[in-house]
């Protein structure tokens, strides 16, 4: 299979994890920007290197390097077990509306990617009515309402999400972070493709943009990438489709600037822990994270009942009484959560 390319290259970036204990060789001045002093954690701040946008740069450590080898090699033994082509055909047939993958959502509403990371949680608006075909798809497999090829059962599935514990397999600063990849290195596809959707309105000026990422024209699958700034070299080629737009560019950019290897492949992984689609009044921009998914057979008080006690039921017994008798909200109950810039509220159920 081939590894899903672009028309830019990117130079190798090397960022931190563990320093070299405070020492004070010079650094040569690169590709990097000018540096004196440890390339790691070196006492002098202004004697660490750093990116053109700013970013400190560290190295990765050889045991990191090992670890990452080690995960490889397994994964590329486990591959070897799998049944990669489709034995029987696609049950949509290639054919997968907007309307079949939104069954079951309320209508009121903009569609909204909800991403949750290791690093963070990104909120995506999709562009249902301007590429229907390519946001289906993507809705269907988050869902898992789409049928996708299993590799590792050999067989179509229907009913289990997709996205839920891939990676970002390939991460560039400035540029973009890609995944969706079952594989976990840029190979891999769902068993079936779907045609390019372009549109004219639409180009890659800016960071957040939620596109597919694909090896060749007609040729999307299930990886996609979010752009880390602009790049409009992408536009050349009309295969790589915008589908939406993401707001917390800030992780964004944290992803793309974690330790890395050859070829742009994180050290350490980036997991997509969870990836839901559900409607927002506002879109993304009033989106907050889905409160986390207790496990089966837990109710919310059953949870909050066998928690630990917050700083303030140590020292504030009348607090404690007040949340008790559920006079104000639990910081410690799973169905409260706190917006971004915003009070704690409460989950009605």
């Amino acid at each position: 299979m081939r590894q899903l390319s672009f028309p830019r290259s990117s130079a190798l970036l090397f960022l931190v994890l563990a320093g070299c204990g405070g020492c004070d060789e010079e650094a040569d001045e690169g590709a990097l920007g000018p540096a004196t002093g440890s390339v790691a954690n070196a006492p002098d701040p202004t004697k660490r290197l750093r990116t053109p946008d700013g970013y400190e740069v560290i190295e990765a450590t050889d045991t990191m390097r090992r670890q990452r080898a080690a995960l490889d090699e397994q994964r590329r033994l486990d591959r070897e077990r799998w049944v990669l082509t489709p034995t029987t055909p696609d049950p949509e047939a290639g054919d997968y509306t907007l309307e079949e993958a939104v069954t079951g959502l309320p209508t009121d509403g903009g569609l909204v990617a909800e991403i949750d990371t290791t690093l963070g949680t990104i909120f995506c608006d999709l562009f249902a009515d301007k590429v229907p075909r390519t946001v289906a798809n993507f809705i269907g497999l988050a869902r898992g309402a789409r049928p996708w090829w299993d590799p590792r059962r050999g067989e179509w599935r229907r009913g289990e999400p997709y996205y839920d514990g891939t990676i970002f397999h390939r991460v560039i600063p400035g540029y973009l972070i890609q995944g969706g990849d079952l594989y976990g290195d840029g190979t891999g596809n769902p068993g079936y493709s779907i045609p390019d959707e372009p549109h004219p309105e639409m180009t890659h000026d800016r960071a957040g943009l939620l596109c597919m990422a694909s090896s060749d024209v007609n040729e999307n699958g299930a990886q996609f990438f979010i752009t880390d700034g602009a790049t409009p070299d992408l536009d050349a080629d009309s295969r790589y489709t915008i589908f939406g737009r993401c707001r917390d560019v800030e992780i964004v950019e944290r992803i793309a600037r974690v330790p890395q290897l050859e070829g742009n492949r994180p050290m350490t992984d980036v997991e997509i822990e969870r990836l839901r689609v559900r409607r927002v009044a506002g879109g993304a921009a009033n989106a907050v994270r889905t409160p986390p998914r207790l496990p089966d057979g837990v109710t919310p008080e059953e949870f909050h009942r066998g928690a630990s006690p917050g700083p303030g039921e140590l020292w504030d017994p009348a607090a404690r009484r007040r949340r008790e008798m559920g006079e104000e909200p639990d910081p410690l109950d799973p169905r409260t959560f706190r917006p971004e810039g915003g009070e704690r509220q409460r989950v009605t159920e």
